[in-house]
């Protein structure tokens, strides 16, 4: 009689650019498509990600980003990594072991029928600027994904491109890279730097999406 046979999974944790941020980084695929997801409250992740949802439910975290195999959470600023980063390690290695669900299906995107407006914690609505596609879409989204997107991954975050107008491109940083203290100075430095000057006359400013 065969008995099903779990394989190991291992998960480290790897400090980022930003204090507050830890990645947790596992043997196994987490997502899968390039995709990515950020939450900011436990009602953003209810219905879409189990995992998301139960890390919520420890005091001390604030936010949840996972994509690829790594998760990064995002503390409150009140208690140090010292006190919980082991906790949170175990009970993500536990949790992907025991085979419990991480993603019951992907939030609606903005383009699909069923999306909800972003909403902070007191359920106010935060509007979002919509772009209309642009004949420079798909060369900035080339140039963010060979140069930019590798390194935000290797900090524990990731970056979407939102649209093009009047010559800025606006960006949404999110995980370690959202509220970073450097933040500014990648998207300033490096990821301006980078396009402005790959297609001068074109991109004159990166702003992050606010």
């Amino acid at each position: 009689m065969s008995e099903n046979i779990k394989v190991p999974v291992t998960i480290y944790a790897e400090m980022t650019p930003n204090p507050a941020t830890m990645k947790f980084v596992s043997n196994k695929h987490l997502l899968i498509n390039g995709e990515n997801l950020m939450f900011e409250n436990m009602s953003e992740a209810r219905g879409y990600s189990p995992l998301a949802t139960a890390l919520f439910k420890f005091p001390f975290v604030s936010a949840v980003f996972m994509t690829g195999n790594f998760i990064t959470v995002t503390k409150i600023d009140t208690i140090d990594w010292d006190f919980i980063v082991m906790e949170l390690r175990e009970f993500i290695r536990e949790w992907i072991f025991n085979g419990k669900e991480i993603l019951i299906m992907m939030p609606p995107s903005k383009d699909m029928p069923g999306y909800e407006d972003k909403k902070n914690e007191q359920g106010e609505t935060i509007e979002r600027k919509t772009f209309v596609a642009s004949e420079h879409d798909e060369q900035i989204v080339d140039l963010l994904n060979e140069y930019v997107r590798p390194a935000v991954e290797n900090d524990g975050g990731a970056i979407d491109y939102i649209g093009f107008e009047n010559g800025v491109v606006t960006v949404e940083l999110k995980g370690s890279c959202a509220g970073c203290p450097s933040s500014t100075q990648t998207l300033k430095g490096g990821i301006e730097g980078l396009l402005t000057q790959n297609m001068k006359g074109i991109v004159t400013e990166v702003v992050a999406l606010s």
